[in-house]
């Protein structure tokens, strides 16, 4: 599903919100999770998952097409982990 669908599914769903109204709430809570994670934060959205933030290590890496050594930069990289909730019904196990 991308942003475009959510926005009408919930436009939809909630025939009493103008559908530029639900595009603003769903870009707002976008918009915070992003801004949360860029300032460390970790989100948690309870029956769903976790988003955070995780550092990697500078290091030296490879160009695979010629094979030179490379210096890889540290970065910090999203990372989700599933809740609970969420993986029992990936697997089947609807409560």
């Amino acid at each position: 599903m991308i942003r475009s669908e959510l926005i009408q599914k919930i436009a939809d769903e909630n025939p009493h919100l103008y559908q530029r109204d639900v595009e603003r709430i769903v870009n707002t809570i976008f918009e915070e999770i992003t801004e949360a994670l860029a300032h460390g934060d970790r989100v948690e959205l309870r029956g769903f998952g976790a988003f955070s933030v995780k550092r990697r290590d500078a290091r030296i890496g490879r160009n695979p097409r010629t094979g030179e050594a490379v210096q890889v930069e540290e970065k910090h990289v999203p990372f989700f982990k599933c809740g609970k909730l969420l993986r029992e019904r990936l697997n089947g196990k609807e409560t």
